[in-house]
């Protein structure tokens, strides 16, 4: 796999995280979690107007670099992390954003981005660099779905 730097490259390796030769994808989702530092205690209300524009913006925008990058790196290649990127973000919309949010959230997306039950598998299938981005997507939207049941199982 050629390591040319390019813009795309940059944004799909998450500024090089996905070039870390061990675990590519949890350390894409840690940079989700480090990018969401500066906003630590805020409120799940206080935090939906940058986190549900922001998901879908780096949706969109994954699944063109995706798509643009697949020729030469191949369909879901493990240095693009972005889908990691922003599933973790789709795992916290709504929810406060503590340090046991950002660990629980972290740990439930991996699981489910790893092991991609309920359907999520069949989201790779969507062509055109879709397919790279909406699987995780799904695995943050079953994790924020389990988060918020947990919320509530402990109130």
């Amino acid at each position: 796999m050629k390591h040319k730097l390019t813009w795309s490259k940059l944004f799909a390796t998450v500024g090089g995280a996905g070039w870390l030769p061990v675990a590519p994808g949890t350390w894409g989702a840690a940079v989700g979690v480090v990018s969401l530092l500066p906003f630590l205690n805020k409120t799940g209300m206080a935090m939906l107007p940058v986190l549900l524009p922001g998901a879908v913006a780096l949706t969109w925008l994954g699944a063109i670099v995706a798509h643009r990058l697949a020729p030469e790196w191949g369909e879901d290649p493990k240095p693009f992390v972005m889908d990691e990127f922003v599933g973790l973000w789709v795992s916290l919309i709504g929810h406060v954003l503590n340090w046991q949010n950002l660990l629980v959230g972290f740990v439930l997306f991996r699981i489910f981005d790893i092991l991609k039950p309920l359907g999520i598998r069949k989201l790779e299938d969507v062509p055109k660099g879709w397919g790279v981005m909406l699987d995780d997507v799904g695995a943050g939207i079953a994790t924020n779905v389990l988060l918020w049941g947990l919320h509530f199982a402990m109130l």
